[in-house]
């Protein structure tokens, strides 16, 4: 199998379960993540966050659209002040427990996988952009927190 980097698109933050979610989207699709799978796939998002604690209230979500029917939403959340919470969903890949091969159809997932070469980019930036305004600051600045993301382009080395 040739590698090949995959896009990443980059759309506005969102505000749900009371959490600022930062987004972004991987797909080899120049047009982008198809509106259906993305309404599918933010309509699960709400189980897949965990309760607020005194963190700042703060997730990402990498939304990636597989070559094949898969479609995988990894939802990242910050807890404990300097931890990482994950929690998966997955639609239309039959060996990760769907139910059929609809990219729409998002079910949980429990595998202890935290993401693929094409999803780990925006993990590496929001580390960095957490520690920038939220750990290093004398007070977290959550505003600008949420304002800085990953530029979209491509899934490739960003260092």
């Amino acid at each position: 199998m040739a590698f090949a980097e995959k896009l990443l698109f980059v759309p506005p933050p969102i505000e749900i379960a009371g959490r600022h979610v930062k987004r972004y989207h991987v797909t080899h699709d120049p047009a982008g993540i198809a509106p259906e799978v993305e309404k599918a796939a933010y309509a699960l998002l709400p189980e897949l966050l965990p309760e607020p604690d005194s963190t700042p209230a703060a997730s990402f979500v990498v939304l990636h659209r597989g070559g094949d029917t898969g479609a995988y939403l990894n939802a990242y959340s910050w807890v404990w002040d300097n931890v990482i919470h994950f929690a998966g969903a997955a639609a239309g890949q039959p060996v990760l427990g769907c139910p059929d091969t609809d990219p729409t159809h998002f079910v949980r997932t429990e595998l202890r996988w935290i993401g693929c070469v094409w999803e780990l980019p925006p993990i590496h930036h929001e580390r960095n952009a957490w520690v920038r305004h939220i750990l290093t600051p004398d007070s977290p600045d959550l505003d600008a927190y949420v304002l800085d993301s990953l530029p979209e382009g491509t899934t490739g080395d960003r260092a």
